[in-house]
């Protein structure tokens, strides 16, 4: 049987995320596998993946806060905002940038905050990606989005480079911060280096480095249950009478008290649906296994 679940890579610098799910297709021989939410190829750290029918719950998970760990260096500011791009200004004024000074502009980006996306990135301008109109030489018309940043540390400061930690919503640009921190100084700035720490309670600490030859009984040995995958969910335990309505399309009654969004059902520690609230029943929105 194929591997259905959830897998948690700690990806290393160098290859893209999709690199990382085509190593997980060939190894499981399943098709359907996808990543929860891209990391730049020069960027390492956790990746989550589904696995199987399990892809069908992604979308659950793109909208958990994520912490990443990052350098930013100061005085050079790059056409990708990171250190990938070639330089388009450099500036001297990083040698006298003071620590408080440093923590008042990155205590500015903290909260709900208006970020405009790197012009290398894969949001669409004008229907084609971002990243396609400026290696076309054009500028992408980018419009700022809402994100979040929950918390902003610094962690040293060894000029001209910038340590942090960083908590922030799904959609937010790390290399958008460093820009961002780099242009509050006045001495420009880009991402030197990435990590990604955790989404949600997923810690890279738990994940695991995909080999060249990883084979499918490797992942089957790591691969974690669907459940896991929406613990982060309110969860309701039925029983197989709730579960053949369910299968069948219909609302099931629900005395839990103050369910709201997506509800998780789960019957005799399985997976079963996932489920809206709404007046005391569960009307299912997706259903799983057989």
């Amino acid at each position: 049987m194929s591997p259905v679940g959830l897998l948690l890579v700690d990806k290393p610098e160098g290859p893209t995320s999709h690199d990382v799910v085509d190593v997980v297709r060939r190894a499981a021989g399943v098709r359907r596998v996808g990543h929860t939410g891209t990391l730049d190829p020069f960027a390492s750290g956790l990746l989550l993946l589904c696995v199987g029918w399990a892809t069908r719950l992604a979308e659950y998970l793109g909208t958990l806060p994520k912490t990443y760990r990052g350098i930013i260096r100061l005085g050079q500011q790059t056409e990708t905002d990171d250190r990938t791009g070639a330089i388009v200004a450099t500036h001297e004024g990083w040698r006298t940038a003071g620590v408080e000074a440093l923590r008042r502009a990155l205590d500015d980006q903290v909260g709900e905050i208006e970020q405009l996306p790197p012009a290398y990135s894969a949001k669409k301008s004008a229907g084609r990606r971002a990243y396609a109109v400026a290696r076309g030489g054009g500028t992408p018309d980018l419009q700022p989005q809402r994100v979040t940043i929950h918390r902003l540390n610094l962690c040293d400061f060894s000029p001209p480079d910038v340590a942090i930690e960083i908590e922030c919503s799904g959609g937010t640009y790390v290399r958008s911060v460093a820009r961002d921190l780099g242009e509050s100084l006045g001495v420009g700035g880009h991402l030197l280096s990435l990590r990604r720490l955790r989404i949600g309670e997923f810690d890279v600490a738990t994940a695991v480095r995909l080999e060249d030859d990883v084979s499918g009984r490797d992942i089957e040995a790591v691969i974690r249950p669907p459940e896991e995958a929406v613990a982060h969910l309110p969860t309701v335990h039925l029983g197989q009478k709730e579960e053949i309505e369910l299968r069948q399309g219909r609302a099931v009654e629900c005395r839990v008290e103050g369910l709201v969004g997506p509800v998780a059902v789960v019957v005799a520690g399985k997976l079963v649906a996932i489920t809206e609230s709404k007046e005391g029943r569960l009307r299912p929105k997706k259903v799983f296994g057989g």
